[in-house]
């Protein structure tokens, strides 16, 4: 580790007007980029106002359609809101997007103790709360409330209040489950069973000293600390303070928010897009996150059509590529060479909710599912090298079966097998296929449209089954599939949190997991799949303790077997891969499990324009 910490404190044009005829011409502007040790001495580099914009670096990038949900950590379930949230804000510990490997960030290390479930972390002291100013049009530090104001430093008082306000009931976190599942004590706080911050396994031990109590000793605990739901959260900022207004639920918004990641958020246009530029005071020596290359990040918020349009014209660095675009730039020689195919961690499928009219019968729900031809659906639609999904969690993860291990767990295509159980139905209830009332909802997506109608074309010829599609924009779509108003059918993808089984089928589907709610806290889920089974709520339990690693797989995979076969909550579908085209003058990471690590890619400004 370097023993001087340089930090970016201003960029300053400097331009000299003549005032007497006399005087010689005008000196060139310079621009001063002043570098200031932590010891207080400067170093100054100067260079023309040209030499400067030609050195600033800028990417565009594309989120997807709709605008991206919050900006609240505590409050953030999808994969726009985090994406973002990866860049301007930090947790105790970072996950490496391209290898799942767990590593220091806030935390420059950290203890466990004996018995697996007491972690110590010790933070960095040179970690600062940043804004955006847009009046000096610069990233600024926050000052605290002293007589002689000093830049606010991150404590562990600010992950602690994170972490608390994350699991506060009156907050709403959708996410605050994977703490209640975690921490010692989270579940009742969470729950409002107890009102008693005391009674949670977090602790402030000084500024820069954090004690985490866990329910259990896993590998993953240290993943989970480093989680979104566990990010700092100024205080100050959203409760007030002597120098500060409260600005509630506000703090997230333009001009309000502050930050303490490698980029700060300078603009949020809702529904358009957001922008975010480097931040300056970001310390040289945090191995898992390096100083940014790139000056500023603009994600739009289009649909993948769009967003390749705009990509072929040249006004998006890296994109999705469209279903209906794939052959196209698999033939194109300049296309095919920007495009990468590579597998990803996540899983794509369709919940059922099991209280809902027709398909709360488990025959309707597992002769749907296997009327899905997953690899016809791959071949001809998808295209982009997907595997047919047997069950959730996706192999690869830690804990999760393995197609090699298990070729014949879980449910697979099969249109007689689905007529059977469907027929069984309509022969006991008295109906017919073509009677049967079904919605299927998707989020608003050319993509997820076209599967959704390749789906229900399937279903028309095997089943006989005539299926609507309803879709929503993503905010609204998220709220709709999390209440008691969730559709018949609806569809989602789950990318991990970090890189175990745990995290897929058991954080998801079990009771109040992310697809699996407990609005109303009494042990019964009321949203999403609206599914309990108690042999498959002590088997993800179980499996969660295991240390033995092939113990753990087997177990996992009779959790998958009970949920995917047994109870048929869900349809999944296939196992992702990346489909992704890059301007040849970017330089970058490729995430594999659902966000990138924008602070570890680069830029050729040469060849850029050329």
């Amino acid at each position: 580790m370097r023993s001087k910490t340089f930090v970016f404190v201003s960029l300053l044009v400097l331009a000299s007007m003549l005032l007497a005829a006399c005087q010689p011409a005008a000196p060139e502007k310079v621009v001063e980029t002043v570098v200031v040790e932590k010891e207080g001495q400067t170093v100054v580099v100067t260079a023309t106002p040209e030499e400067a914009v030609a050195e600033k670096k800028s990417i565009r990038l594309n989120l997807g359609p709709g605008d991206v949900p919050t900006l609240d950590p505590a409050l953030a379930t999808d994969t726009s809101s985090i994406q973002v949230l990866w860049e301007i804000m930090m947790g105790l510990t970072r996950q490496d997007e391209v290898t799942n490997e767990v590593q220091p960030a806030l935390a420059k290390s950290w203890d466990i103790s004996e018995d697996g479930k007491t972690y110590t972390f010790h933070l960095r002291d040179d970690i600062y709360w940043v804004k955006y100013d847009a009046v000096k049009e610069e990233v600024v530090q926050v000052m605290d409330c002293q007589e002689t104001p000093a830049p606010r430093k991150v404590t562990a008082n600010d992950i602690y209040y994170g972490m608390l306000r994350t699991l506060k009931p009156e907050t709403g976190s959708n996410y605050a489950y994977v703490l209640a599942f975690a921490v010692e004590g989270a579940s009742d706080y969470n729950n409002g069973k107890t009102d008693d911050p005391a009674t949670v396994g977090v602790k402030v031990i000084d500024d820069t000293t954090l004690e985490i109590k866990f329910v259990e000793p896993a590998a993953y605990n240290a993943a989970i600390a480093g989680m979104w739901v566990a990010y700092p959260q100024p205080s100050w900022l959203i409760d007030g303070d002597d120098c500060t207004e409260a600005q509630g639920d506000r703090w997230t918004e333009t001009g309000f928010n502050q930050g303490i990641g490698p980029y700060v958020l300078k603009e949020w246009v809702h529904d358009s897009f957001i922008t975010v530029v480097k931040n300056p005071f970001w310390p040289a020596d945090v191995a898992s996150v390096p100083q940014p290359k790139i000056d500023e990040v603009t994600w739009t918020m289009l649909d993948e059509t769009a967003a390749f349009a705009e990509y072929e014209t040249g006004n998006i660095d890296a994109a999705a590529v469209p279903l209906a675009d794939i052959d196209r730039v698999k033939a194109d020689p300049e296309l095919s060479a920007q495009l990468t195919i590579a597998p990803n961690l996540c899983t794509y499928y369709y919940g059922f909710n099991t209280k809902a009219p027709v398909v709360d019968d488990v025959r309707v729900r597992r002769a749907l599912s296997m009327a899905i031809d997953r690899q016809a659906l791959i071949d001809n639609v998808t295209k982009g090298e997907q595997v047919p999904a047997q069950w959730f969690s996706r192999p690869g993860l830690a804990g999760a079966p393995t197609l090699e291990s298990h070729p014949d767990l879980g449910i697979k295509s099969d249109a007689e097998a689905a007529k059977k159980e469907l027929q069984s139905y309509l022969d006991e209830k008295g109906v017919t296929a073509d009677s049967l009332d079904i919605t299927l909802m998707f989020n608003t997506s050319s993509a997820h449209q076209k599967i959704a109608e390749a789906i229900q074309q399937m279903w028309k010829d095997t089943l006989g089954v005539n299926v609507k599609l309803v879709n929503q924009e993503w905010a609204v779509y998220l709220e709709t599939i999390r209440s008691d108003q969730t559709p018949q059918i609806y569809r989602l993808g789950w990318c991990p949190d970090y890189a175990d089984a745990n995290n897929f089928i058991r954080e998801v589907f079990a009771v109040n997991g992310s697809a699996n709610p407990d609005k109303n806290s009494d042990g019964e889920p009321d949203g999403g799949i609206n599914w309990k089974n108690e042999d498959f709520e002590a088997k993800v339990r179980e499996a969660a303790k295991e240390l033995d690693p092939v113990k753990r797989v087997e177990l996992y995979a009779e959790a998958e077997e009970m949920l995917v076969v047994d109870a048929a909550a869900i349809a999944p579908i296939y196992w992702y891969t990346r489909v992704t085209v890059t301007k040849p003058y970017v330089t970058r990471t490729f995430g594999s499990a659902g966000q990138e690590s924008v602070d570890k890619w680069d830029i050729d400004m040469a060849a850029k324009g050329q």
